[in-house]
């Protein structure tokens, strides 16, 4: 288990430490006994995680990262950074890649140099490449870049899909076979490394803590799977049979240029499904290179999805935690 806290321990900054994989390494940081200062647009919405530490722990800083001063604030004191902000699809005002995953994140990491922060680790992506098609990979490639030149020692980490309790990938592909005896994909043979977010969590405290620690790491867990055999395993997890559509690229992108037409055209009240950028992000693999460095070498032991997945996929069976044998 972890270190109690005490005044005088070492402090870190957590940008976007409310999100999915944000309060997984706050709750990390508090149980080993650091002082955590959780950066975000709106503390109001992220009292709950005060209550991973003692009295005192951990703080909320509001901090949009496009104001410089406030983020000087956020970071103030602090020993180390971990920026965990990031988007998967661009919407009105700030929320643009290359502002998000490049400026944003670079002026983070110079500030945190200028301030004399000893550890920086910033949270990218698989698959981040200046020549892919996706204009998502290629910001989060040329950020990795910037955050480099700002901040010579910071440890970049790509993971592969995140999942957990809270993911945004089984959750909302088992949320469709409750009303849809269809799930439509793209990209049915696309490959993925799919990692634990509790374990993705461990490598960002390690690669915090760990000053022989620098570079880049892709990150995977153990299993490599089709975006096929990723539905097909989950259909098998909830007890349900469906069929999963896979749409061709071509036919997908025009679909995709509708659902943002009209996303647009009602004000974002519409869903969003899936974008042209993420049709793009669809055709290249998702799996952690052979001459990279790995979680492995973070010293992290991955765990399994067939372990996982059953601890909350379980509520999206037809009789809950009850049904299990039978398919519906």
């Amino acid at each position: 288990m972890g270190k109690s806290y005490k005044i005088g321990n070492p402090k870190v900054t957590v940008f976007g430490g409310s999100g999915f994989l944000g309060r997984y390494v706050v709750y990390l940081f508090a149980q080993n006994g650091w002082g955590v200062t959780v950066a975000v647009r709106s503390p109001n919405y992220a009292g709950f995680l005060k209550v991973y530490g003692v009295e005192g722990q951990i703080s909320l800083a509001k901090a949009n990262i496009s104001d410089e001063e406030e983020v000087k604030l956020a970071i103030k004191g602090s020993d180390a950074v971990v920026n965990c902000v990031g988007i998967l699809e661009e919407a009105g005002g700030s929320q643009k890649f290359d502002l998000l995953h490049n400026k944003y994140a670079a002026r983070i990491a110079k500030i945190s140099r200028n301030m004399d922060v000893r550890r920086f680790v910033q949270v990218s992506s698989l698959g981040a490449d200046v020549s892919s098609l996706s204009k998502y990979s290629r910001s989060k490639r040329k950020g990795e870049k910037t955050i480099i030149e700002n901040f010579p020692d910071a440890v970049v980490l790509r993971p592969s899909i995140i999942f957990g309790p809270e993911d945004n990938f089984f959750n909302r592909f088992a949320n469709i076979s409750l009303f849809s005896p269809i799930i439509p994909i793209v990209g049915g043979g696309t490959k993925f490394q799919p990692i634990y977010v509790m374990d993705l969590a461990k490598a960002v405290i390690k690669s915090a803590t760990d000053k022989s620690i620098k570079g880049t790491f892709e990150i995977g867990g153990p299993d490599v799977l089709s975006f096929n055999e990723l539905i097909s395993l989950m259909l098998e997890i909830i007890n349900r049979r469906r069929l999963v559509f896979n749409f061709p690229f071509g036919i997908a992108l025009i679909e995709a240029a509708i659902l943002t037409f009209l996303r647009k055209a009602s004000f974002n009240l519409i869903p969003s499904l899936i974008t042209i950028d993420q049709v793009k992000q669809l055709r290249y693999n998702n799996v952690v290179g052979q001459s990279s460095s790995g979680i492995e070498s973070l010293g992290v032991k991955t765990t399994s999805l067939r372990v996982i997945l059953p601890q909350y996929l379980w509520k999206y069976r037809s009789r809950g935690q009850f049904n299990k044998n039978g398919f519906d």
